[in-house]
């Protein structure tokens, strides 16, 4: 049965198996990234590093696309990071919305971003570009992946500088959490990128993995399949590019019912 939801325009039809969520806050970065926040259905279940179908009434008709959920499992909203795109399907609509909007979530979450897709290791590696940093913003405030990891490495990397302050905000934000600065202690290392500007570390993420300097940047040795795991989440080539040194080093591609090395999230590229 389709429920109404009041909307600040008109009635919202919501359609069968779709939650209808309120918009909590909005953050503009650049002109080309925002993230926001949004109510969580109280029986909205996922783990973290997992993505949902979000999406809006456009016309007559809900448009949706595939988004991580940059919230950890514990928390009590939802949270997303997201590119703009001047004429995309979502985005042009996606990036005007304000705080008391409402947002249409399909209820079944999936993905292979997750602890469980990993065999277990010491480090973990989480190689992200763009707004590919969205699932692991919640696996990195997730306690889970600290007991089952003693060390963490999330990379980000980006054209410009500005695109990366969502990922300094996440570490910051751990920092001065009241419980989750003590369970990552110095576990977490950040380690961000810009191809286009000057920066302390500049390249693309791929060559600094073969020239070493990613690994003597971090004082960690190279790959080693019996203690590291990966996971990847970006554009399409830097998925490719990212697989193919994993592998080269010797490890494997996992997945949900078959768990290994490393995993990547297809689902969509940003």
């Amino acid at each position: 049965m389709n429920a109404p939801a009041k909307t600040d325009n008109a009635e919202l039809i919501v359609p069968e198996g779709v939650y209808a969520e309120t918009v909590l806050s909005v953050t503009h970065y650049t002109d080309r990234l925002f993230r926001f926040r949004m109510t969580r259905p109280a029986g909205f279940r996922f783990r973290s590093g997992e993505f949902a179908m979000i999406g809006l009434m456009v016309g007559e008709k809900p448009v949706y696309r595939a988004y991580s959920i940059a919230s950890p499992a514990w928390d009590e909203e939802l949270e997303f990071f997201s590119i703009k795109v001047p004429d995309g399907p979502l985005t042009q609509h996606l990036q005007r919305i304000q705080p008391g909007d409402r947002v249409l979530m399909r209820k079944k979450p999936t993905g292979t971003l997750v602890l469980d897709a990993l065999t277990p290791g010491k480090r973990l590696y989480m190689f992200s570009t763009g707004t590919g940093i969205a699932p692991f913003a919640s696996l990195i405030r997730d306690p889970e992946t600290y007991e089952k990891f003693e060390e963490v490495i999330l990379t980000h990397t980006c054209r410009e500088v500005a695109e990366l302050k969502y990922g300094f905000d996440l570490v910051e934000e751990i920092r001065n959490h009241e419980f989750l600065n003590e369970i990552v202690g110095d576990k977490l290392k950040h380690y961000a990128t810009v191809t286009r500007e000057d920066f302390p570390f500049k390249g693309r993420i791929t060559d600094l993995m073969e020239s070493g300097k990613l690994y003597s940047d971090l004082g960690v040795p190279p790959l080693d399949p019996a203690v590291d795991r990966g996971m990847i989440c970006g554009s399409s080539a830097m998925l490719k590019d990212t697989k193919a040194l994993l592998e080269k080093a010797g490890l494997n591609e996992g997945a949900n019912n078959k768990p290994a090395e490393f995993v990547i999230e297809r689902a969509f590229v940003g």
